[in-house]
């Protein structure tokens, strides 16, 4: 059997994986278990993770001889290394881990694992032996933070000690199988000069927002999956003044500030017996008694939404959140709503005083065709007339078309509204050039 000595292996014309690998991934999997049931389990936990790599390492090649004498010397290596990944990493899926280009991997089902690169999703060649297999890897993960999943619990959300964050759903929910979606953060986060040789944002939207985390202006985030949204709030947490206290509030923690006073708290899930769970809410209360200057919640998403507010309105300006929304408008429908998610009878004129009141910004993100990623607008919230928000646009983005490989392309331009909110900003020492806000297209 001739086997390739990397993880790639080609497909046929029906999207099937290569018989030979699929052979391979399946002796794998034989060896695998054998593997497992020759390892004295005392040894996790007690010994050192170099001990017990070495004595993996050798019942391992043990068998590779025993088992796997068909294969060549580079196959049998390869095998090896498998065999190390499937007992104290993720399998196959290790070689898409240690990839930096790779910012999602997606497993469908044993046999289709797609990954995005530069904003655009690939088909790859790596493979499991079968269903059990990639239900093994899933459970690997999960069991590390002490959660489960099976029939019984079949979702379920988690962090991987690299911050990854990860969703698997498997059967009876998932049709065709164990699936697994990884979202991959770089060990170091996009910084704003990053944004702007990306052209993901203008140097002049950074100029002014970046004034108006300094000012302790309070905004809205908002934008779609994937749009951003979280690698801009770490981008402007450079901003904030370093003798300030920021308390930051995650369902799964992602946000990696560049401040030096930061307090994290994640939430927790209920546990096998229906009890203690810990939400947003509970975690944005308790921050309140935490002394914060400043109060970022990675993304707002239910009741948490009113108590965020009423932080922004009693002396905790200048927090920050996220929330997913196709538009500007459509993020503060989306906040009303989860406000009314507390089951409160407050009326909706309130509700968006209340809101107009403490948010002062709204910036909205997209990410365009081709895999790109634009900060599309910048608003401020005027106030409120006739019940209505009134919003008055500063800088946005114009997509002009799509050119030859398919990626969207257009400009930035500024409106030529000065904001309200300079008085604010001048007030608070920040000095910004008169032309900043000169009608033009960039």
């Amino acid at each position: 059997m001739i086997l390739a000595t990397t993880p790639a292996a080609p497909r046929n014309k029906r999207n099937r994986p290569d018989p030979d690998e699929h052979a391979f991934q399946r002796l794998k999997t034989s060896i695998h278990e054998e593997l497992v049931e020759s390892l004295d389990l005392s040894l996790i936990g007690v010994v050192d993770r170099q001990r017990l790599g070495l004595e993996v390492r050798s019942v391992a090649e043990t068998l590779c001889r025993q088992r796997a004498s068909s294969l060549d010397s580079g196959d049998r290596q390869r095998l090896l290394d498998e065999l190390l990944d499937e007992v104290f990493g993720l399998g196959p899926l290790e070689p898409l881990m240690a990839d930096p280009t790779v910012t999602d991997i997606l497993v469908n089902h044993a046999f289709e694992v797609y990954v995005e690169r530069h904003g655009r999703l690939e088909l790859t060649d790596v493979i499991f032996a079968d269903d059990q297999h990639v239900l093994r890897v899933i459970q690997r993960i999960v069991a590390r933070i002490g959660r489960r999943i099976d029939e019984v619990c079949p979702m379920v959300d988690a962090r991987l000690p690299d911050g990854s964050r990860i969703n698997a759903v498997v059967p009876p929910l998932s049709l065709k199988g164990p699936t697994l979606s990884i979202r991959r953060f770089g060990d170091k986060p996009l910084d704003l000069n990053d944004l702007m040789s990306n052209r993901s944002i203008l140097p002049d939207m950074v100029q002014f927002l970046s004034a108006a985390v300094d000012a302790r202006l309070s905004f809205l985030i908002s934008g779609g999956t994937g749009s951003g949204k979280t690698t801009l709030l770490n981008a402007l947490s450079v901003c904030v003044p370093p003798g300030e206290r920021i308390i930051t509030i995650e369902d799964s923690a992602e946000l990696k500030l560049q401040h030096m006073h930061v307090v994290s708290l994640e939430t927790r899930m209920v546990n096998t017996e229906g009890a203690g769970e810990i939400t947003q809410r509970d975690l944005v209360r308790n921050a309140l008694r935490m002394r914060p200057d400043r109060i970022l919640v990675g993304e707002v998403r239910g009741g948490e939404a009113l108590d965020m507010l009423q932080a922004m309105n009693t002396g905790h300006e200048g927090s920050l959140t996220t929330i997913h929304a196709n538009d500007t408008r459509d993020a503060l429908s989306r906040l009303e709503m989860m406000v009314a998610m507390t089951g409160l009878e407050i009326p909706v004129q309130v509700v968006r005083e209340y809101i107009a009141a403490g948010i002062k910004l709204v910036v909205h993100l997209a990410r365009l065709k081709g895999g790109i990623r634009r900060v599309t607008r910048v608003s401020e919230i005027v106030g409120i007339r006739e019940g209505e928000y009134q919003l008055q646009e500063i800088f946005g983005f114009e997509q002009q078309g799509v050119d030859e490989e398919g990626v969207a392309f257009g400009r930035f331009y500024a409106t030529g509204y000065r904001p309200k909110c300079l008085e604010r900003l001048m007030a608070s020492g920040v000095e910004l050039p008169d032309d900043l806000f000169e009608a033009k297209k960039f």
